[in-house]
């Protein structure tokens, strides 16, 4: 079955349940009930003109209507491309702008949304026409038309976290050879239980937590990002709630779960078995403190399950085995950014550096190390650019060949990230372009941040790091942190000692700012390129 409707007709009726938690109240809904409500929806569809091969745009947050309004797209034969939430209400007039571009750049016949979004989205002239959830007619009947393996069904929008968001192009058949991958990676059965809070407009929530569940019949516990960051503690309330075996979440996630569990009573998170750490980069002291903390709630160490993944390859790229737990190469950092070799060292040699083993290309997917200029193959253990190839990775940008052509190299796929091997496991070490070169030294932006992130005043996960232009044509590092601290000037300068002690180079200047006004993507990742923009145009509010 390679197109996700044949998937989700199978397994609509196994009796399995999606259960929608606003807040702290749980509304089960059968996937049967979804499935049945959806053919209704692709039937209204239909009636507005909708046809396979159309581009159907969804805007809204998390609930029932938002996912029969995913699953009826793909049952009408359309094209889904799910629309980002604004991160801050501040930020409504650059939402209405994005949401447009992407609506346009998507080229899309429909737009769908929420009713009470419907406000800020007026219409101008060349926008495509837009319908709410609950003005789709729904009298007419169902007719399943023929789908091609080969068509689109998702165009995912890449987060932008170092460039321009991007439409990639994931086909039915791509999308589900991913599955397939997970599926077998994990030893994913029947008897899994989901539990996400993840957006529907990010590949991790859209693909790995969404469209899994509704392709095999398996529970699922839904809840919303504005849930979980208005109140971190429901997301492991959750897991304890619906026995959990498998979540997701950014590794800032993670902290703030930690924090949770520290203060919570007794929960049971014993079921769990895939707690995956993923979509950005993965802090071994985030990972241990989360075990710690899990240990009293019947967590077992080896359910955490760092892995790699990008919008590129649907969701899933690489996957540790299951139960294998927190795994770390300790290398020497100085080797690493002056040769680009990571060489083994003691865990506790004066330059070591701990670094997580993210596990090996998921079934249906090949992964190799290149030098980023040549593409010559990389020896283990020699840092180069990670490329992939295989049954799941995309088949381009939409309408950007220009792009496509730039990113695949002899049909490989190039991640524009730096990583080596060991024994067939991807390590991560950076993105190109974030890249801080000074006095020789690849200096990683990440190492920066981790090691700020621990000063007290610097709200964790709030760090952004990068380089500029210094004198005699070097690059000097600046560090932008978001504080509370109502004296400034003494974390400014155990920021500064910290990041000397981190990296062996002082930062030239240190800018504190207020919480919520780093930039950030509409799934959370801060905006390296962005911020350093905004400090270079002098636009950042020091405190």
């Amino acid at each position: 079955m390679r197109t996700l409707p044949s998937r989700i007709h199978a397994a609509a009726h196994l009796g399995g349940k999606l259960t929608f938690i606003q807040g702290d109240t749980p509304t089960p809904v059968s996937w049967a009930e979804i499935h049945e409500d959806a053919k209704k929806v692709a039937a209204g569809l239909h009636a507005r003109g909708i046809r396979p091969g159309d581009h159907v745009a969804i805007l809204g947050p998390t609930s029932r209507q938002l996912v029969t309004a995913i699953q009826a797209t793909w049952l009408a034969g359309a094209t889904v491309v799910v629309l980002p939430l604004p991160m801050r209400m501040s930020s409504i007039d650059e939402f209405v702008a994005q949401t447009r571009d992407r609506v346009l750049g998507a080229d899309t016949t429909l737009l769908l949304l929420d009713a009470d979004l419907a406000p800020y989205l007026e219409r101008q002239p060349g926008d495509p026409p837009s319908v709410c959830f609950v003005d789709l007619p729904v009298d007419d009947p169902f007719v399943q038309p023929d789908i091609d393996p080969s068509s689109l069904a998702v165009i995912q929008f890449t987060s932008g976290s170092t460039s321009d968001p991007k439409g990639v192009m994931l086909p039915h058949a791509t999308i589900a050879a991913n599955l397939d991958g997970i599926i077998e990676a994990t030893t994913f059965t029947s008897d899994d239980v989901l539990v996400s809070w993840l957006p529907l407009y990010h590949d991790m929530g859209l693909v790995g937590m969404l469209i899994l569940p509704m392709t095999t019949g398996v529970d699922l516990a839904l809840g919303s990002p504005q849930d979980f960051m208005a109140a971190p503690s429901r997301w492991m309330e959750w897991l304890s709630t619906y026995g959990a075996t498998a979540t997701a979440g950014p590794n800032f996630a993670w902290v703030l779960a930690t924090r949770a569990l520290e203060r919570m009573d007794t929960l049971d998170l014993s079921p769990l078995r895939v707690a995956l750490n993923g979509a950005e980069p993965v802090d071994p002291e985030t990972v241990e403190a989360f075990i710690a903390a899990g240990r009293r709630h019947g967590l077992r160490p080896g359910a955490v399950f760092p892995a790699f993944g990008m919008a590129e390859v649907s969701i899933a790229g690489t996957f540790p085995v299951p139960m294998d737990g927190l795994r770390t190469d300790d290398v020497d950092q100085l080797v690493l950014e002056t040769e680009g070799y990571a060489a083994p060292c003691a865990p506790d040699g004066q330059n070591a550096r701990r670094l997580v083993k993210l596990g090996r290309p998921i079934p249906g997917l090949q992964v190799q190390i290149v030098d980023p200029n040549t593409g010559q193959r990389r020896r283990e253990r020699e840092v180069g650019e990670l490329e992939i190839r295989g049954t799941s990775v995309t088949t381009g940008y939409y309408k950007r060949p220009d792009v496509t052509a730039q990113t695949f190299r002899r049909g490989w796929l190039r991640t524009g990230d730096l990583a080596y091997l060991i024994d067939g496991e991807l390590v991560m070490c950076g993105r190109i372009k974030d890249m801080i070169i000074v006095g020789g030294r690849n200096v990683y932006p990440q190492d920066i941040e981790t090691a700020v992130a621990s000063v007290e005043g610097v709200r964790a996960g709030n760090v952004i790091a990068f380089g500029v232009d210094g004198r005699h044509g070097r690059e000097a590092i600046v560090v932008v942190a978001e504080s509370k601290a109502t004296d400034p000037e003494p974390v400014r300068r155990l920021v500064a000692a910290t990041v000397r002690e981190a990296v062996g180079v002082p930062p030239r200047e240190v800018v504190l700012v207020a919480p919520g006004s780093l930039p950030k993507t509409s799934s959370g990742k801060l905006q390296r390129s962005l911020c350093r923009a905004q400090y270079l145009d002098e636009a950042l509010q020091p405190v």
